[in-house]
């Protein structure tokens, strides 16, 4: 079976195609292809209010693509969903009016709550030890979403309007922080040791660059050496050191910001970065869908 998730994110959007085999009847889910397409529609969102005609076009001629290489791969099923930038925008609805008709691509627009819901449906922490409770932290370009997991039970999930794109064109608030900083210190407490499960492409960049092996955990030491290294370096000085596109190299100090307060705040030392997305956790919530159909 294969199954594609669509990713419309306030930074780029991505296409995740997969094909799932049974393997010791439990489900094994392949990459065929991850195509990532740098639209940033937070940069137009956050500071106009809506998309402009450029990047419309570029939502447009990119579902186009999309919706091709699905046909390519001869996907079974998809979702396709759009976060924090298309929920603000005034000409969402006619941008995935129109995607509908040129490319034939339905794009839900889903809220926050379902977005931390995602993510979590990666289920990782399920394979991880119990003696632990775990908080998710995913950080996107429009939205942080944090889901607490604890005792094989999900206890908390919220979303929060700061990401990195906000916080590039100084659009996040004290009072934004101070928000996430009260919710996190209420609700996030456990009896149990919290480590953290960091998603999204700056957590992942930063996980690669550690040199940490897989599996095994970053420390919020290292984050906040990182955080300042970058912090003191122009975006031009991180491009040419760490061989970074500059859409990545612009919002890396941002995220990593978000990161560090999250965890500060939640008194967790350690972070595990396993590679999932808003995206994997799409195909893993359309296959699930699919099995209790049966």
């Amino acid at each position: 079976m294969k199954i594609a998730a669509i990713d419309i994110g306030s930074n780029a959007a991505r296409l995740l195609i997969n094909e799932v085999k049974i393997n010791n009847r439990q489900p094994e889910f392949i990459k065929l292809n991850l195509l990532r397409i740098p639209l940033r529609l937070g940069m137009d969102v956050f500071t106009m209010g809506e998309i402009g005609e450029e990047r419309e076009k570029m939502v447009i001629d990119s579902m186009k693509i999309f919706s091709d290489l699905m046909k390519i791969y001869k996907v079974e099923h998809y979702r396709a969903c759009a976060t924090s930038a298309m929920r603000d925008a005034a000409n969402g609805k006619s941008i995935i009016d129109q995607v509908k008709e040129t490319s034939g691509i339905d794009i839900e627009i889903i809220s926050g709550d379902e977005e931390a819901s995602l993510v979590f449906e990666n289920h990782i922490a399920e394979g991880l030890d119990k003696e632990f409770a775990y908080l998710y932290i995913d950080v996107g370009g429009g939205s942080t979403e944090i889901t607490f997991y604890e005792n094989g039970k999900m206890i908390y999930e919220k979303s929060f309007n700061i990401g990195t794109i906000r916080l590039l064109n100084n659009l996040v608030t004290p009072d934004n922080w101070t928000e996430m900083k009260e919710e996190i210190r209420k609700n996030i407490n456990s009896k149990k040791p919290i480590v953290a499960i960091g998603s999204g492409g700056n957590i992942n960049k930063v996980f690669s660059m550690s040199k940490t092996k897989d599996g095994k955990p970053m420390s919020i030491t290292h984050l906040k050496k990182v955080y300042k290294e970058f912090d003191d370096m122009t975006v031009e000085e991180r491009m040419t050191k760490y061989n970074m596109r500059e859409d990545r190299a612009d919002v890396l100090v941002h995220a990593l910001k978000v990161f560090n307060n999250v965890m500060t705040w939640s008194e967790i030392k350690q972070i595990f970065v396993p590679k999932i997305s808003v995206a994997d956790g799409l195909v893993h919530n359309i296959y699930s869908k699919l099995q209790n159909k049966k």
